[in-house]
């Protein structure tokens, strides 16, 4: 019998080449919004911090009110912009999130596609063998009957 083929092999392979490709982007994303959140948990640290440090200055003047409520300004706008940068990375992490899945899908349609007809390979390899095994049998099993009868 014949080395079992998949005449699909070559679309198999380019699938699976776009599904890594696919979990290295969704990767990425992920890590883009990690980054994005650690920016912003950075932020709420940073402002607490100074907070805290001009509560405790015991004589607070007006020039360090000023610094500390532009600092606020300043803080407020950052994490907007964060805010804004981590909708969009997660818009785009949903998106590479979908393509992944998809990529994902399509693979494991081919490869079960590929166990089936693997499997019909195999079954008809063995079936292939037990009918050789009976010719074999009814062959020898024939010979003997024409060796007995001269």
């Amino acid at each position: 019998m014949n080395a079992f083929r998949f005449p699909l092999q070559k679309a198999l392979e380019w699938r699976r080449s776009q599904l890594d490709l696919a979990e290295l982007k969704f990767q990425q994303l992920t890590a883009a919004v990690a980054a994005v959140d650690k920016a912003l948990a950075e932020l709420e640290t940073a402002s607490i911090r100074a907070e805290i440090l001009v509560r405790d200055w015991s004589p607070v003047c007006g020039h360090d009110l000023a610094a500390f409520g532009s600092f606020r300004l300043h803080v407020k706008k950052k994490n907007q912009e964060l805010a804004a940068s981590r909708a969009e990375c997660a818009e785009r992490m949903a998106a590479g999130r979908s393509a992944m899945l998809e990529a994902r899908r399509r693979f494991r349609l081919l490869e079960r596609l590929k166990q089936r007809r693997l499997e019909d390979w195999r079954l008809a390899g063995d079936k292939e063998l037990e009918e050789l095994a009976s010719e074999s049998y009814l062959a020898r099993w024939t010979g003997r009957l024409h060796a007995a009868g001269e």
